[in-house]
């Protein structure tokens, strides 16, 4: 999935503009943001679902939602958009038929793991046992491309490590690129390995996890006065945030540094990084190499790429 200039507005506001990011083959990929900044709207552009403002956005080598890509991309959307009066068993057969390429036994697979009865009417089904049968539709279509929104929202811990393993497992086996949003930040890193996160009409983050968190640094200083706090800590790097508690400042800064004997430096987690970055919305982007810079728009802080 790769967006050039890529542009969203909806009810009159652009939620994204002047956005270039990429999303490689074969990664499972974390979309992260707030509620409201455009992560269900990018999902249903490049689902073909709408279109975009403005810019482009190809998914496979193609333009999202062209009649080449469609049978290759799967979709889960958050409300679930399943016919109510058919079986599990009938919505799977409609799976079947309507899917060239389906793989009947991953989506039995799937329904059987989730405990969902083949019997049950759709419209009768629990919110988390829905998501399961949409999920065994999505998968077994057998797409190149998931798409997938709040996949977990609505399981219970088992079933979510139940779809968890269903999803890493077509990952490894069909080498599946897989887009998911989520607001779980914390299993974040033990299902993706790439993530993209946006915020307030910007995309601020499009890397591998591995590398976004070894270009980051959480740094210590104690301070002199309680009531000065510097602009930036001891030791270099561009501050991400920081904070001040009693005579200590926290900072995260991007790229490691070697901080001087007042300061004392540690590894932040994913989690501690993408939190930062939401809270600081106007922090410097970090993108993939050969991704294209931010291009300014109105309104809308203007990014540069690495």
């Amino acid at each position: 999935m790769e967006a050039a200039g890529l542009g969203i507005r909806d009810n009159g506001e652009w939620i994204l503009r002047g956005s270039s990011f990429r999303v490689p083959r074969g990664r499972i990929a974390a979309l992260v943001g707030p509620n409201g900044d455009g992560k269900s709207t990018l999902l249903a552009i490049a689902a073909g679902l709408r279109p975009a403002t403005e810019g482009s956005l190809r998914v496979l080598g193609c333009p999202a939602g062209s009649r080449a890509v469609l049978p290759r991309v799967g979709v889960l959307l958050q409300d679930r958009p399943l016919h109510k009066t058919f079986t599990v068993a009938e919505t799977l057969r409609m799976g079947r038929q309507l899917n060239p390429s389906w793989d009947d036994a991953l989506a039995a697979s799937v329904i059987e793991d989730a405990d969902v009865p083949l019997r049950a009417k759709v419209g009768k089904l629990s919110a988390g046992r829905r998501t399961c049968v949409a999920l065994a539709l999505a998968l077994g279509k057998r797409p190149d491309l998931l798409l997938l929104d709040e996949p977990m929202a609505d399981l219970d811990p088992l079933r979510r490590h139940a779809m968890t393993a269903a999803l890493m497992a077509s990952a490894a086996r069909h080498g599946t690129t897989i887009v998911m949003s989520s607001h779980i930040v914390a299993e974040l890193h033990l299902i993706c390995d790439y993530v993209l996160l946006m915020a307030r009409g910007r995309v601020l983050i499009a890397d591998d996890t591995d590398f976004v968190q070894a270009a980051h640094s959480l740094v210590t200083h104690t301070l002199d006065d309680p009531a000065a706090v510097p602009r930036a800590p001891r030791g270099g790097g561009t501050v991400i945030e920081s904070r001040t508690s009693g005579r200590r400042l926290t900072a995260l800064l991007r790229l490691p540094t070697h901080a001087d004997g007042a300061a004392t430096a540690a590894s932040p987690s994913l989690d501690e990084i993408l939190l930062a970055y939401l809270r600081n919305p106007d922090a410097p982007p970090l993108l993939a190499p050969g991704e294209a810079a931010q291009s300014p728009a109105p309104d809308i802080h203007r990014g540069r790429g690495r």
